[in-house]
C-alpha cells in the first residue's frame, strides 16, 4: 500500500497540490483523475520521489520515502515499475532488450536468467513473437504492451502508468486496461494510473481520486461514478452528451426500481 499524508507542492508561490491525503491499495488499480493543470501529474512525481513534496508523507508500506536515505531510495526504486505516455522505449534496442533493460541494472541473475525473464514477461503481453523487432517496427498498442513488460520485469510490488492510453485506439486501448488490471491482480501490486481516459475510469477504477486545483474533491469506486453528488467531479466525467445520457437513463432507470 501506498499512502500520502498532508502533502503540499508549491512552484514559485503558486500551490499546485494542497493538503492531499489518500490511500492506494494493493491488488488494485487507482486512478487519479482530473483535467489538465489539476495536479494530477504532480502528484504522481510527489509518489514516485521525481519532485519534492514541500510537506506531508509519501508512505510505501510503512516507509517514509522522504526520509529514506540516497541507498534506500535507489533499493524502493527497484521496487517499482513504470510505464510512460510515450512508452519510451529506446529506439536502438530490440523489444527483448528493451525488456532486460532494468533486469541489467538491479538483477544480479546470470544474462541466461535475465533473458528467460524477459521472455516470461514478453509472453504474459502476447508478444514473444516480436522479441527480435525493434520498436519503429511494431505498433503503438504493441509498444505499449512491451513497455508493460518492461515495467513488470523486475515483479514490482509499486506499478506506476502515466496516459497508459495515449494515444490508442479504443479497443487497444481497452486491452491495455485489461492487461494492466489483470496483472495488478495476478501479482497483487500496487498500481496507480494517471489518466482523462473515461473508458479507463469506467472499466477498471477500483478507486479513483479525482483532483481539482490541486485539492483532492471526490473519492469512490467506477460503480460510484453515476450516484455521485459532486457538481464538479460531474462536469468533468459527463462532459460528453453521450455520458449525460448514460446517466440520465442510469437515474431513470433508478426512479423506476423503487
Amino acid at each position: 500500500m501506498i499512502e500520502v499524508e498532508n502533502l503540499y507542492k508549491s512552484f514559485e508561490g503558486k500551490t499546485v497540490l494542497n493538503d492531499i491525503s489518500a490511500k492506494f491499495e494493493d491488488g488494485k488499480t487507482n486512478l487519479i483523475i482530473g483535467q489538465s493543470g489539476s495536479g494530477k501529474t504532480v502528484l504522481m512525481k510527489c509518489i514516485v520521489g521525481l519532485l519534492e513534496p514541500d510537506k506531508g508523507k509519501v508512505m510505501y508500506d510503512n516507509r517514509n520515502f522522504l526520509q529514506l536515505s540516497k541507498k534506500e531510495r535507489k533499493f524502493l526504486r527497484s521496487e517499482m515499475g513504470m510505464i510512460f505516455q510515450s512508452a519510451a522505449l529506446f529506439d536502438s534496442m530490440s523489444v527483448l532488450e528493451n525488456v532486460m533493460f532494468p533486469l541489467n541494472i538491479f538483477s544480479r541473475d546470470t544474462l541466461r536468467d535475465r533473458t528467460k525473464r524477459a521472455m516470461f514477461c514478453l509472453d504474459r503481453v502476447g508478444l514473444t513473437d516480436a522479441s527480435q523487432k525493434f520498436p519503429d517496427e511494431i505498433s503503438g498498442g504493441m509498444q505499449k504492451r512491451v513497455a508493460i513488460a518492461r515495467a513488470i520485469a523486475l515483479n514490482p510490488q509499486y506499478l506506476f502508468c502515466d496516459e497508459p492510453n495515449s494515444g490508442l485506439d479504443p479497443k487497444t486501448s481497452l486491452l491495455i486496461d485489461e492487461l494492466i488490471h489483470d496483472i495488478t491482480v495476478e501479482y497483487n501490486m500496487t498500481t496507480i494510473i494517471n489518466t482523462h481516459d473515461m473508458n479507463s475510469v469506467l472499466g477498471i477504477g477500483d478507486n479513483i481520486i479525482f483532483i481539482y486545483k490541486g485539492n483532492k474533491e471526490w473519492e469512490g469506486t467506477k460503480n460510484d461514478i453515476f450516484s455521485n453528488n459532486n457538481a464538479l467531479l460531474t462536469d468533468f466525467i459527463f462532459a460528453s452528451e453521450l455520458l449525460k445520457k448514460v446517466k440520465e437513463m442510469e437515474m431513470q432507470n433508478g426512479c423506476q426500481c423503487k
